[in-house]
């Protein structure tokens, strides 16, 4: 594996530092100390990922992410934070980020992170068929399947295009939001264990939140529901996690 790694940090100890250890497995990388140089670099480049220091100079970590998602792009995001309440790092998650780490954090637990990202996004190849992905239903429900194409109702999912639709129209998600989408998207109705839907983002990593999942969750509400706070599709199965249903085959059962 040999991926393009952006890295904005602006301190140029810990800058060397993921500098070394990101070539040491293998990775270009390219270094930059602010959040303009970092966006800049994002749209010159199309990284594979970008590590981002939420405290720089001139534009911060999570002004850059505003910015990118705002612009469409896909880039995967691991953000590096100091701030350690969960109302910091779940403001992280809910502007589009993929996963985080706490300052201060072993360059060991790092790496495992960037592996972990570049494996269940762009090096994972279709959602559902990495390790531990849903498999294919075999046209259960409304899930089935129209040249690898997922639809559940009227929301249609492309593995392949990496492309969402709903009624039609594009739906732009993060990497790690997609992913999600297609394993509940593979089995309509299933209901996934908070737990299993961590797995199919980042394995069983011993470091991440459930409340990672619920702030997924929160953003896909946005972005696939009429009205998040009375979903249709994407349903709470209260004390076990979540599921994908289509609206048009429910038969009179009150929205989570």
């Amino acid at each position: 594996m040999c991926a393009h790694v952006v890295v904005a940090e602006d301190d140029g100890k810990q800058a060397e530092l993921i500098r070394r250890y990101l070539e040491r497995e293998g990775h270009r990388v390219t270094v930059v100390g602010d959040g303009r140089a970092a966006l800049e670099e994002v749209r010159r480049a199309a990284p594979d990922l970008l590590v981002l220091d939420v405290m720089m100079p001139r534009t911060d970590g999570l002004d850059v992410l505003r910015v990118l998602r705002a612009e469409a792009r896909e880039v995967p995001v691991l953000m590096l934070t100091a701030r350690t309440t969960e109302d910091d790092l779940l403001l992280g998650l809910d502007l589009g980020a993929d996963d985080y780490v706490t300052k201060p954090y072993s360059p060991r637990e790092l790496m495992a992170r960037v592996r972990t990202l570049l494996r269940r996004t762009r090096w994972a190849g279709p959602p559902g068929t990495a390790d531990g992905g849903a498999q294919d239903p075999g046209g259960q429900g409304s899930g089935a399947r129209d040249s690898d194409v997922l639809t559940v109702g009227t929301l249609a999912l492309d593995p392949l295009r990496h492309e969402i639709s709903v009624e039609g129209r594009p739906v732009v998600c993060t990497p790690s939001e997609f992913r999600l989408l297609a394993a509940l998207a593979a089995e309509p109705d299933r209901v996934f264990e908070r737990r299993r839907l961590l797995a199919e983002l980042h394995g069983f990593d011993k470091y991440i939140s459930d409340r990672t999942v619920d702030m997924h969750i929160m953003n896909l509400r946005k972005k696939i529901e009429p009205a998040p706070r009375r979903p249709v599709r994407l349903l709470t199965v209260f004390g076990v996690g979540y599921k994908l249903t289509d609206p048009a085959r429910r038969t009179g059962s009150a929205p989570a």
